[in-house]
């Protein structure tokens, strides 16, 4: 599933061409995807002006003039595909197949650009995991938005803050890590590279990097500050491009190609001075990769 990256890359593809482009028509080509469009769904979006294209966790915010908040998530395999009025597929660089049947293009905005053009975006989703909703008022009102937890991306993460958030849990630190209503939209990806880069073990309590002493906070700030550095260097790489997903221009991300732990079990460990090898746990379902010579 498209991590937290992976949507910001989304995002700033489409912001372009959607953000106050006015919505001339819609076309929902079916009565649902993973949930039953909205009622009146098409109705209520016609119209209307697109004032701004934002993020929330691993949700994409279209905001309406004097309409709807329209909530979307890509799902396992949704993307978005810009296209020109001619019909014209946006150049993008296509190192591998990614679905472009008809029968997997279920929504498609029909757009009036801010500059006066015309372009369609399309929503192609095969495996049908992906939802678009709506919401009223503020986008942190929605009932899937309201209790997510601190963004990421920004300096509003730091060392004391995940202290604090941290404080007294006895589950292991991947799984706080990855709990949406403490930190919005970490995966499981980015939280084994976050974890290597800061040198701290998947598996011990999260509660071990809070409370007084040296050690814990430095602990707290190494690890605030390496979730921040992975996920911008994940979103300036324009994401990992795992499985299904791609850009809105078709291009793939590059993130995977400089994967320090992840996918890459029985490897050396490529830490400077670090003589280990990357081992693979399953924790709550989810693999796990880290080196146990420098992750304490």
């Amino acid at each position: 599933m498209p991590e937290l990256p992976e949507v910001e890359t989304v995002r700033r593809g489409l912001q372009p061409v959607m953000e106050g482009a006015r919505i001339v028509t819609v076309e929902a080509r079916r009565p649902d995807l993973r949930f039953p469009f909205p009622e009146r769904f098409v109705e209520r979006l016609e119209g209307r002006r697109i004032t701004a294209l934002g993020r929330r966790a691993k949700y994409l915010t279209m905001h309406m003039e004097e309409g709807p908040l329209l909530i979307c998530h890509l799902g396992m395999s949704g993307s978005f595909r810009i296209e020109q009025a001619n019909g014209a597929a946006a150049p993008g660089d296509f190192h591998h197949e990614r679905s472009k049947a008809a029968t997997h293009d279920h929504v498609v905005f029909h757009l009036e650009t801010a500059l006066g053009g015309e372009a369609c975006v399309v929503f192609n989703d095969p495996r049908r995991f992906g939802f678009m909703l709506f919401g009223e008022g503020a986008a942190g009102e929605h009932p899937m938005l309201k209790d997510l937890g601190v963004e990421p991306t920004g300096n509003a993460l730091d060392g004391p803050l995940l202290a604090s958030l941290f404080e007294g849990r006895k589950t292991p630190l991947k799984a706080a890590l990855l709990d949406q209503r403490l930190i919005a939209g970490l995966g499981n990806i980015y939280v084994s590279e976050a974890l290597w880069r800061a040198g701290l073990l998947p598996t011990r309590a999260a509660g071990t990097i809070s409370g007084p002493g040296r050690t814990t906070r430095e602990q707290s700030e190494k690890l605030a500050g390496a979730v921040r550095s992975v996920i911008a260097d994940a979103i300036a790489a324009g994401g990992s491009s795992l499985k299904d997903y791609v850009q809105t221009d078709g291009s793939l991300g590059y993130f995977q190609h400089s994967f320090a732990v992840y996918d890459r079990e029985g490897e050396p460990c490529s830490k400077p001075g670090c003589n280990g090898h990357i081992e693979r746990i399953v924790q709550g379902g989810r693999s796990t990769f880290y080196c146990r010579s420098c992750q304490e």
